[in-house]
């Protein structure tokens, strides 16, 4: 006899993985992920000569924005409005660089001396006819290309851009880099109600995968209800996933699944590198036979 069991789970999309993502995101006072390396925390502008990521220890990379402050010889370099030397000045002017997640950045910096500093050219005027952005990479960490002041000009954040490298190795880098962010969820303890073994034949999984996200299972078995509990892919261990689109059935492995009372599943979900779009499971079909 075959029978069809539906297990209706709690929606565990973008909710669940936010509380991992904030984590990854926290930005302490008085803490940096700039490097220490001696070439490897400086941007340069002719006027100003070098400015300093590190030497503060403020300065800060997360998948949502850049926060702290740089040092140079005109003064503080502000990333945002919030972590200024002064304290939190947003309510007299509200301005930051921000990180689209996966490095490309954009808005503004502040000197006292010198005013705005744009990340991005949509957010300067002569964006039509000049177009820069300052990006970290999002798989090492170094910084890239120039930002631009209108009095002091453009901010070289790496010595590959203007191809100097030869006289001047210098470049600015983070330990932040773009990287997908996991949830997990465990099901509960299915009896299949037959005391020889039941035979797990496929499932389906139904709910929403966007682009560059990802959807994996894992499968369970066992003849006590308390387990124990060992979760496995296609090729019988822990290092496989089963990772069918939604709505498609999936076979399972005929010997990994074959003549065990009890049944549990795993379900993996993996956010986008930029940490801003998740899948969501809403339901899980599992077809068995007695």
């Amino acid at each position: 006899m075959l029978s069809n069991l539906k297990r209706k789970t709690k929606s565990i999309g973008l909710a669940t993985l936010l509380v991992a993502i904030f984590i990854g995101c926290i930005v302490v006072d008085g803490a940096t992920n700039i490097s220490s390396v001696a070439n490897e925390h400086w941007a340069w502008n002719d006027i100003v000569g070098w400015i300093d990521l590190y030497t503060t220890n403020t300065v800060s990379v997360s998948s949502q924005k850049l926060t702290g402050y740089a040092s140079s010889s005109a003064g503080d370099v502000s990333l945002d409005c919030a972590t200024t030397s002064a304290g939190n000045i947003c309510g007299v002017s509200n301005y930051g660089v921000t990180n689209d997640g996966l490095g490309n950045l954009s808005g503004y910096a502040w000197n006292d001396t010198y005013g705005w500093i744009s990340f991005d050219c949509n957010n300067n005027n002569g964006c039509s006819s000049s177009t820069y952005r300052v990006y970290i990479d999002p798989d090492n960490g170094d910084f890239h290309n120039y930002a631009w002041n209108d009095v002091a000009g453009w901010f070289s954040f790496n010595c590959a851009e203007p191809n100097v490298c030869g006289a001047s190795n210098y470049r600015a880098k983070t330990s932040w880099t773009a990287t997908s962010t996991t949830g997990t969820l465990d099901s509960t303890v299915y009896d299949t109600g037959t005391a020889k073994g039941a035979q797990l034949n496929s499932f389906v999984w139904k709910g929403l995968e966007p682009a560059n996200t990802d959807v994996k299972f894992q499968f369970a078995v066992s003849n006590a209800s308390s387990g124990p509990w060992t979760f496995v892919g296609p090729d019988g261990t822990e290092n496989t996933y089963y990772t069918p689109a939604a709505d498609t059935s999936q076979k399972l492995d005929y010997f990994n699944f074959n003549d065990y009372r009890y049944f549990r599943y795993r379900v993996v979900l993996v956010s986008d590198r930029s940490q801003r779009v998740s899948p969501r499971v809403d339901d899980v079909l599992v077809n068995w036979s007695r």
